[in-house]
């Protein structure tokens, strides 16, 4: 697609790189990851009088308080802080990090599209396992942990998608991630969805996720193939392959590119199982089941 280039203003674009190389520069140092992303949330948030009020023991109400205390990761909890396997060690920074990423995305100034991709590739930097060159991420992206994801270069990630990396995810070059699409990297037992079987989940260079699709965890999306919008995936797609539909099921080769794809009727080969992920959880870890339930089936 052709596009414009689009510029700032001098002082806007003189402001906005400075900001973006300072954070950079606090979270590539020895400098504590909590305190940093408290400062900056309380900065964008133009809360800086009233924490600084609340600090030196002034009246602050309840409410004032809780959203105070809110801009500090350590005092937050995410979803994914509860899954049992998770790596410990990995999640204590990026939990901070994604909290960043997340409350950002929550603040007005995030509407302003060029800072906000600047930022956002920034923190792609220190929060993923590895991030490519040139990459853009919209808004209301989510993530399990963020430390999972490797992402190659001039991808693009659109508004709500979401990456699950509870297991592993790696995307490679020139992908583009529609609005709405979900990659997962783990699954549900079909009897007792307490048990949660992780995969290492495959997009590959030059792949189209179109809208609202899913690719489920364990699959792979073979190089310049298209998943059709809505489309869902429960087994591989061969490179160059378009497919289509609930289950996606590849309906056409790319053309130009017959004499080197699979052929239409070998597609559909699950391989989920070669790209499971064995976990160990710790032998005094103390578990619950949320649900409570009895699994017993009838006699």
């Amino acid at each position: 697609m052709t596009k414009r280039h689009v510029s700032l203003p001098e002082e806007a674009e003189a402001g906005m790189r400075e900001f973006v190389a300072e954070v950079d520069e606090r979270l590539s140092s020895d400098e504590d990851t909590c305190s940093v992303v408290e400062d900056v949330l309380i900065d964008l948030s133009g809360d800086r009088e009233a924490y600084d009020r609340w600090q030196a023991g002034g009246s602050v109400s309840t409410a004032e308080r809780v959203r105070l205390q809110s801009y500090d990761p350590c005092h937050t909890t995410l979803e994914s802080e509860y899954y049992a396997e998770k790596d410990e060690e990995k999640f204590r920074r990026s939990k901070h990090l994604q909290w960043l990423w997340r409350q950002f995305d929550s603040l007005p100034i995030a509407d302003n599209v060029e800072f906000a991709l600047r930022f956002r590739r920034m923190l792609a930097d220190h929060l993923f396992e590895e991030c490519g060159d040139n990459c853009r991420f919209f808004k209301g992206i989510s993530f399990t942990y963020g430390h999972n994801i490797t992402i190659g270069d001039n991808t693009v990630v659109h508004d709500d998608a979401h990456l699950d990396d509870r297991g592993k995810l790696t995307i490679g070059d020139r992908v583009s991630v529609s609005d709405g699409v979900h990659v997962y990297s783990h699954d549900h037992d079909v009897v007792d969805q307490t048990s949660v079987r992780n995969f290492h989940t495959i997009i590959e260079d030059d792949v189209r996720l179109t809208y609202d699709s899913m690719v489920r965890a364990g699959n792979k999306v073979g190089e310049n193939a298209i998943v059709g919008a809505r489309g869902i995936v429960q087994h591989d797609i061969p490179a160059h392959h378009i497919a289509v539909g609930m289950p996606a099921k590849s309906v056409k080769i790319k053309p130009g590119w017959e004499s080197v794809a699979t052929p239409i009727e070998d597609a559909g080969v699950n391989r989920q199982e070669q790209r499971h992920l064995e976990y160990d959880l710790d032998a005094d870890l103390e578990v619950f089941d949320e649900f409570q339930r009895d699994l017993e089936p009838p006699n």
